[in-house]
């Protein structure tokens, strides 16, 4: 019997790659509380200092020193609706139902910094959570075989420049440093080996092996599910690039891009058999014949990159109109290829095959009057998951469309705050993911199971920010 399972980096790779649990991918898609409030269609606006994650070169439009603090709240709905999960051996997999298994809320900050050296040279800082998730199915759900648990975490630290060329040409770029924190929980499929093995020479082999030992073999009577735990970690490098275009005082253009990042996330697997019988022996066995130890763990992976083009134009006193467009390559996510390093185990090879994506976006902004600005804004964005047999149960993810207002309200001459809600509702996620690796094959890793059904989700969140001009 060779049992196994996919490792944390298979949930670190899908993951990682990608441009939300509110953008298209795991990418967290409000770096920003002001562009919540217009869906993400004000890259052009470049009105405060958040613009150094959206378009670096919109700093040659602050003034001065500007700094901006905030915080999203994401308050996730989610339900899943079993159809049929099986074993590798295509019987039902049985176990309980999928609840509870998303957070009440989660809480990202984020946080920038521009300043003004002349007239031509702008600097900033900007902090955000460019990556995260965090699903906890538990340990007897119908899909354990696939995933038990993820949580993935990361933070950004983005130094930018912009140069001004004249009234109409701004340029600006930055480099981005990408820490990522990952972990995964799966189920090991101790129970339908056993089964699958009944009455062979194996099943035999590792009866007689339990006697000699001085255990009893009635234990695997009754045999439980074996768990696997993982953890990861990286820190990444990128850059982004910037473009802006000023027409005149009411109308300018922009063009941004955001190139990959590069990760090697290292980190261990730690197995546990210790619950698979109430005899300690029979589980010794069984977990050496499933030719697993705890080992080191490796994947090689690269985010997308994203190329946006967006504009902005001041209607009149009160109307200001933008929209955006956002690519991202998420092609280059093809097959995942995990490795074991120090072990003789071949790699693990992850069904993935990633689609390219677009995000459009529209939005406007109104001036209420000299202290309040309203804003809103209506997205759509599409998942990457080309189709039901390549969603897995770590990214349910489907297209989406965000609906968002804001504001602006002035405190001061130099402070204001920002308010913004978005509400974002998701397609039905149907998967039909199978894992092709038999547990009792050689080889290759996985508990070959089948995880059928549809995820229905959709999110609200609540941004706040502080800004204040020096």
């Amino acid at each position: 019997m060779k049992q196994k399972i996919l490792p944390l980096f298979i949930a670190a790779a899908l993951a990682a790659l990608s441009t939300s649990a509110l953008a298209s991918g795991y990418r967290f898609g409000s770096q920003s509380v002001s562009a919540q409030g217009t869906a993400d269609a004000n890259g052009a606006e470049a009105n405060d200092a958040s613009t150094i994650f959206y378009n670096p070169a919109g700093m040659s439009r602050l003034e001065g020193t500007q700094f901006m603090v905030g915080a999203t709240v994401v308050v996730p709905h989610s339900t899943y609706t079993d159809a049929g999960s099986t074993r590798f051996t295509r019987t039902p997999a049985g176990g309980t139902a999928a609840s509870d298994y998303v957070p009440d809320s989660v809480t990202a900050p984020s946080l920038y910094l521009s300043h003004q050296l002349n007239d031509r040279w702008t600097v900033g800082v900007g902090m955000f959570v460019p990556y995260g998730t965090k699903i906890n199915y538990g340990n007897t759900w119908t899909g354990r075989y696939a995933l038990s648990d993820i949580k993935l975490e990361s933070v950004a630290f983005n130094p930018s420049a912009s140069f001004k060329l004249n009234e109409h040409h701004s340029f600006g770029f930055g480099i981005s440093a990408e820490y990522m924190k990952a972990s995964l929980g799966q189920a090991v499929d101790i129970p339908g080996s056993v089964a699958a093995l009944a009455g062979t020479p194996t099943s035999a082999a590792l009866v007689k092996q339990i006697i000699a030992l001085g255990g009893n073999p009635a234990a695997l009577a009754a045999v439980h599910d074996g768990h696997g735990s993982n953890s990861g970690k990286d820190w990444g490098f990128g850059f982004n690039l910037g473009y802006m275009f000023t027409l005149d005082e009411s109308t300018r253009f922009g063009l941004s891009y955001r190139s990959s990042v590069v990760h090697s996330l290292e980190g261990n697997t730690i197995w546990d058999f210790s619950s698979v019988t109430t005899d300690p022996v029979v589980n010794k066995v069984l977990a050496a014949s499933s030719h697993r130890a705890n080992s080191a763990a490796l994947v090689d992976l690269r985010t997308p990159e994203t190329l946006s083009g967006n504009v902005f134009h001041r209607l009149n006193d009160r109307w200001d109109l933008m929209a955006d467009v956002t690519w991202t390559r998420n092609s280059r996510m093809g097959d995942v290829h995990i490795q074991f390093p120090g072990t003789t185990e071949g790699d693990e090879v992850i069904r993935q095959q990633w689609k390219n994506t677009t995000r459009v976006s529209i939005g406007a902004n109104y001036h209420y009057n000299d202290s309040l600005t309203l804003r809103g804004g209506l997205s759509h964005d599409q998942s990457p998951v080309p189709n039901d047999t390549l969603r897995h149960a770590g990214f349910p993810d489907s297209d989406r469309t965000q609906f968002s207002l804001g504001l602006n309200y002035k405190l001061s001459p130099k402070s204001s705050i920002d308010v913004a809600y978005s509400y974002l509702d998701f397609k039905d996620a149907p998967l039909n993911y199978t894992n092709n690796c038999s547990p009792l094959s050689t080889g290759c890793t996985g508990n070959g199971e089948t995880t059928r059904g549809t995820f229905k989700t959709n999110l609200q969140l609540v941004g706040i920010a502080y800004n204040y001009k020096f």
